[in-house]
């Protein structure tokens, strides 16, 4: 059996076969790392946009990108829907893929999971528990809702979790107070394949997750990695049974330790935000059963982000904080390499970090996002500012050009 080194290449072998697409929330090697080329250092409403399209309705989710086009969900008159762009900013299709139910909060939508394709199909998922998967012309292939078939979300705030594809399998993860489960459903069919119940004990709203899993392959397998509920667990992707777990991710049972931010890989290591951005553990892979007390690697507190998911590259884990707080850190051992912190003001960091062309960008709230060097100390290269617009999206690096979904707009950054 090949080592658990093997599926360290998944992240770089991902990016290679997917080249400039960005199929998924957290882009081909669900790292966020993009492409090695030049990506734009600055722009604003009026400098270097290729174009902006006023998107229908409300939407929280990152778009994806593939054979050229984007794709991306919103709500729109109590509908919810999928919508294709083309690359010059062409509406070429929108589907209804039934009804809207609307966020609680006031920086989510009932359009915040993300879609998700493999080159052939594109999956789709909303609050409502719609999920629905399309041909690239927008005809629906199939369509159900997972809380028609499992029960209603229970979610104290606005689902937030992305369905993730396996060889064979959509899978979505859903933790909640109550009954928390994976679904695996057939890619081609519709038709639900395996449901593995995930309850953790976890108190009160430390139950619930907005996390999306990872998806890796150990030698011949595909392995499910879900953080929620005070644990990180390993799954078996063509059953959904428990390979490992690691427990301790909430000792004192604080009873709010509701987790957003998604773990990472970097190297063989799980990266995983906890405690509301309060602590960040790296967990080795692989193992069976309770693997607590032997896989974790290292541990930091005080340290972390609770809605950005960090991004991870070359032996080293980049962290923005949701006050936009700047860590690289080494992925082995946990130790700080550089640390620094951009201009702070009333706005957090939802979206996550993406390394693209050797430097790191990070979007707040208000539309700013700034470009970083991703050398060996913090150095701001840029600040760039689109006033007025609201975003919680990650932004997309294909083909050179940046895509930034805001609330209610898509701009293409670049030519």
């Amino acid at each position: 059996m090949r080592t658990l080194l093997a599926l360290l290449t998944l992240v770089a072998w991902t990016g290679l076969s997917f080249a400039e697409e960005w199929p998924n929330w957290r882009g081909p090697g669900q790292n966020g790392v993009a492409s090695t080329q030049k990506f734009p250092l600055r722009w604003s409403k009026t400098e270097n946009v290729a174009w902006v399209v006023d998107l229908p309705g409300k939407g929280a989710s990152t778009p994806i990108v593939s054979q050229g086009q984007i794709i991306v969900t919103s709500g729109d008159k109590e509908r919810n829907l999928a919508l294709c762009y083309t690359a010059a900013g062409e509406l070429k299709w929108s589907r209804e893929i039934g009804k809207e139910r609307e966020g609680k909060h006031a920086k989510a939508t009932g359009s915040n999971p993300s879609p998700v394709t493999d080159g052939k199909t594109i999956f789709v998922y909303f609050k409502s528990g719609d999920l629905a998967a399309l041909d690239f012309n927008g005809q629906v292939l199939w369509q159900l809702n997972l809380q028609k078939e499992y029960g209603e979300d229970t979610l104290w705030w606005d689902l937030g979790t992305s369905p993730v594809l396996t060889r064979k399998h959509v899978v979505v993860a859903v933790m909640q107070t109550g009954p928390s489960y994976l679904a695996a459903i057939d890619k081609q069919t519709g038709k639900p394949a395996w449901k593995q119940d995930r309850d953790l004990n976890a108190p009160s709203e430390a139950a619930q997750s907005y996390s999306t899993p990872l998806v890796l392959e150990e030698g011949d397998r595909e392995t499910l990695v879900v953080l929620g509920a005070d644990h990180v667990t390993a799954h078996n992707a063509a059953t959904g049974a428990e390979i490992w777990r690691v427990g301790g991710l909430n000792p004192t049972e604080q009873k709010f330790f509701r987790s957003i931010s998604s773990p990472v890989v970097c190297g063989d290591v799980v990266v995983s935000p906890y405690a509301r951005g309060s602590t960040l553990t790296g967990i080795k892979l692989g193992g069976r059963g309770d693997v607590t007390r032997q896989n974790v690697a290292w541990f930091r507190d005080k340290l972390g982000a609770d809605v950005p998911t960090p991004a991870a590259h070359d032996g080293k884990v980049f962290l923005c904080s949701d006050r936009g707080e700047v860590h690289c850190l080494d992925g082995q051992t946990g130790q700080t390499v550089w640390s620094g912190a951009v201009e702070k003001n009333r706005n957090a960091f939802s979206a996550s970090p993406v390394l693209a062309g050797g430097r790191i960008y990070i979007t707040r709230e208000d539309g700013t996002t700034f470009v970083l060097s991703q050398g060996d100390k913090f150095e701001q290269l840029a600040q760039n500012e689109l006033e007025g617009e609201f975003v919680v999206a990650t932004p997309v690096f294909v083909d050179g050009r940046i895509y930034i979904r805001t609330r209610e707009r898509l701009y293409a950054i670049g030519g």
